[in-house]
């Protein structure tokens, strides 16, 4: 049964705008990046998403497409961004099958809480692995047939474009986030690529640009950081706006950015989080009554977040 758009995309979108356009989603099973997907697919796209899982990318596709009547979407499980070559037998297809990709969002990502201590040198590596060689990778493997869209819509008077990346990011490492050092080395370096594709592809026509969520609810994420005993309420408390995000905040911002509406952003992030960074009193990790620096010196955290770990593997 179709999700109402409502709950993904807000009313002031124009239907049609992405009529005709591609987009290519590493990540794309994820609860942000399906979101985002959805709300474009909603707005005319059609959509190839990636993952490394085959049934859950499969079945994302099939749930995303029914977002519009006539949505073409491709899910392409099996797909490791760390590869290369899956990623560009990955964007063939997709051109193959749908014609073209105007639009990447580059969206995989790992991510769980440990402190440094904690932290071995494998599991601060397969963090940066996903997220910064994951990044790249998608970037080198699309980025031919962004310029191409590029130069097919420099002059188009109906308003549609072409040609757009978007990076999932995160906060954290602008102040700083006990746990989280892999994630926040991992997002500098996703954001210091996304500056460099500005630079170096806003010439031919390619817009390159960052989003980095803050708290979302009912995501993935949030399931990884934030423990199951933690009062929602209180977490809002510490966001200056009063409320966890929602994927349709998200999705919001990437219809804006890849949208006529964003034609002269390039080589920025855009911050959704509520202005939750700026007040540097969120936390991930923690159950109630846990403070820093007290948890830390103790060697504590919460035992009641979701784990991406196998039974029995070691960080």
């Amino acid at each position: 049964m179709p999700i109402p758009p409502s709950e993904y995309v807000s009313n002031v979108w124009k239907q049609g705008i992405f009529d005709g356009r591609v987009v290519f989603v590493t990540g794309g099973a994820g609860t942000i990046c399906s979101a985002q997907t959805r709300a474009l697919v909603h707005l005319g796209a059609n959509a190839c998403i990636i993952g490394r899982n085959q049934e859950k990318t499969e079945a994302a596709a099939k749930d995303i497409a029914t977002a519009r009547s006539g949505a073409k979407i491709i899910g392409i499980g099996g797909c490791d961004v760390r590869n290369p070559d899956h990623l560009v037998k990955a964007a063939e297809r997709c051109v193959k099958e749908l014609g073209a990709i105007d639009f990447v969002i580059a969206g995989a990502a790992g991510n769980f809480v440990a402190p440094i201590s904690g932290l071995t040198s494998n599991g601060f590596k397969t963090v940066m692995d996903i997220d910064v060689l994951g990044t790249y990778n998608t970037v080198k493997a699309t980025m031919p047939y962004l310029i191409e869209s590029a130069a097919r819509n420099k002059t188009y008077p109906n308003g549609l474009t072409g040609g757009r990346i978007i990076y999932v990011s995160a906060t954290f490492h602008y102040s700083g986030m006990p746990l989280q050092a892999h994630v926040m080395a991992a997002k500098a370096s996703v954001d210091s690529i996304m500056a460099s594709v500005a630079l170096e592809y806003s010439p031919y026509g390619i817009t390159s640009n960052v989003i980095a969520p803050g708290a979302i609810g009912g995501t993935e994420g949030m399931e990884r950081l934030s423990s199951k005993q933690a009062n929602p309420k209180l977490l809002a408390s510490a966001i200056p706006i009063g409320r966890l995000g929602t994927i349709r905040d998200i999705a919001d911002a990437t219809v804006y950015l890849f949208s006529d509406a964003g034609n002269y952003v390039t080589g920025e992030v855009l911050v959704v989080d509520g202005g939750g960074w700026r007040n540097n009193t969120l936390s991930v990790g923690l159950d109630e009554g846990m403070k820093y620096p007290d948890f830390l010196l103790t060697g504590q955290f919460s035992k009641h977040v979701k784990s991406g770990r196998k039974a029995g593997s070691k960080l």
